[in-house]
Order: C-alpha cells, then sequence, then structure tokens
C-alpha cells in the first residue's frame, strides 16, 4: 500500500511540474493546439519521467498539507522553467516588432489564430520562420531535455530557491531585450541613415513633402532590412540553446 501511494505521489509531482511547464512552453501553450492533445503529452510525458526520476523526501513521513506545499513548489518551478524558454523565445518576435515600428507599422495589427492574440504581420512572420528553423533542427528536443536536466538537479520533492528562480526569470528578461535589440540594430542604423538623408532632402527642396515620400520609403526600406535579417534568425536558433543553458535554473 505504501508503495502504491508513494508511485501516485512522485506521478501528481512529476505531473504538476511537467504541466506547469508546457503551460506555459511556446508552440506546446498556442490555443490552436486541442486541449485533450496537450493532456495527453502531459500525462505520457509524466509516466515516464515518474518511472526514472529519484524522490528526495520520505513518503512515509509526509501529511496531506506537506503534500499540498510540494506540488505548489513543483508548479512554482515549472512555471518558471517555462517562463524563462518563454522569454527567450520572444527574441525574434521583439525584434520583428521594433522593426514594425521603424516602418511606421505599429497599427497594422492581424489575429493570430495560433495563439488567438492580436500581433502585428512582421513579428508574426518572424517567428513563424523561427519556429520552422528551429523545429527542423530538433529544437523541440531541448524541451525534453530542459525536463531531463530539471529531475537530475533536483529531483522531485526538491526545487531552487526562490532568488534562484527570480534570477533566472529577470536574466531572461534582459537577453530578450538585448539580444531582440542586437538582431534589429542593423535595421535600426539604416533607418537612422534614411532620417539623416531624409533631413537634408529637407533643408534642400523645402517645397517637398518629406512626410509623404518617407513612407513609402520607410516600408520599403524595412522590408529590405528585413530580408537581409532572415540569415541572423537561422543563427539564433543556435544561440537559443546555449543562452537556455546559462539561465535555466537546473
Amino acid at each position: 500500500m505504501e508503495l502504491m501511494i508513494e508511485k501516485l505521489l512522485i506521478f501528481a509531482m512529476v505531473l504538476t511540474r511537467i504541466s506547469a511547464f508546457f503551460m506555459v512552453l511556446p508552440v506546446f501553450g498556442w490555443v490552436a493546439i486541442p486541449v485533450r492533445v496537450k493532456i495527453a503529452v502531459c500525462i505520457l510525458t509524466s509516466i515516464f519521467f515518474s518511472m526514472i526520476t529519484p524522490f528526495s523526501i520520505d513518503v512515509g513521513e509526509v501529511c496531506v498539507s506537506e503534500v499540498v506545499l510540494l506540488l505548489a513548489n513543483e508548479a512554482t518551478y515549472g512555471l518558471a522553467l517555462g517562463i524563462v524558454v518563454t522569454l527567450i523565445f520572444s527574441v525574434v518576435k521583439l525584434a520583428g516588432r521594433i522593426i514594425e515600428r521603424q516602418m511606421g507599422l505599429a497599427m497594422a495589427q492581424t489575429l493570430d489564430p495560433l495563439t488567438g492574440e492580436r500581433a502585428q504581420p512582421l513579428g508574426s512572420l518572424f517567428e513563424m520562420i523561427f519556429i520552422i528553423l528551429f523545429l527542423s533542427a530538433n529544437g523541440h528536443h531541448l524541451f525534453l531535455l530542459v525536463v531531463s536536466r530539471s529531475y537530475e538537479t533536483f529531483p522531485a520533492g526538491s526545487i531552487p530557491t526562490m532568488a534562484t528562480l527570480a534570477d533566472g526569470v529577470i536574466g531572461a528578461g534582459s537577453i530578450m531585450f538585448l539580444a531582440g535589440l542586437r538582431l534589429a540594430a542593423p535595421i535600426l542604423a539604416a533607418f537612422l541613415l534614411l532620417m539623416v538623408a531624409l533631413a537634408v532632402l529637407a533643408r534642400i527642396v523645402p517645397e517637398m513633402n518629406i512626410l509623404f515620400i518617407s513612407l513609402p520609403l520607410r516600408v520599403g526600406l524595412g522590408l529590405l532590412m528585413a530580408t537581409m535579417l532572415l540569415p541572423f534568425i537561422s543563427g539564433f536558433v543556435a544561440e537559443f540553446a546555449e543562452h537556455m543553458g546559462k539561465l535555466l535554473p537546473l
């Protein structure tokens, strides 16, 4: 009887961590994926990891209140892991949004059928390209590797301190802004040169309507530079795994 209770408790703790992790995970958390598929994936993954993960506490000495606290700790750890991955995953989309604002397309919004949220078209395009490259490079295996490493370092029943989790989330947020700005930096420099050229042109030919001329020039330059940005998106796929290895509280 004790063995069965121990197995059920281990499975519940593993299921809690994996479900919290997958709930905020990119791609898997899309509303376009049926809920039944998400539940099935979480249960099958939890069954596998519950059979191989060690347990760090004595089940016989655990009361009901301690079980609730253990499950809450597992959910907190899983959410922290998922948030770190999601923030790093959003770098390409953030770079696309920066470019769109320079192009004057900040108000151009569409409904993203995958997430069910409003999004800008260029940012969604960059995200789709990154996801295709990420999955084609078997990047989804990294998600399972993250779960595996989390149980190697912190078995079921033990998690990092809140300070470690907070440092990981804050560091991922910093990486998201810095890497997104770095991806968009060449395009920002090109737009700066365009603004300088238009300012000089406005001084030379005051009769010219610079605002009317600048709109198609900004859109055209943005699309041209966005095309040149695509190879750098491919390079960020390898950088993504490197950032996860440094920032995840494992």
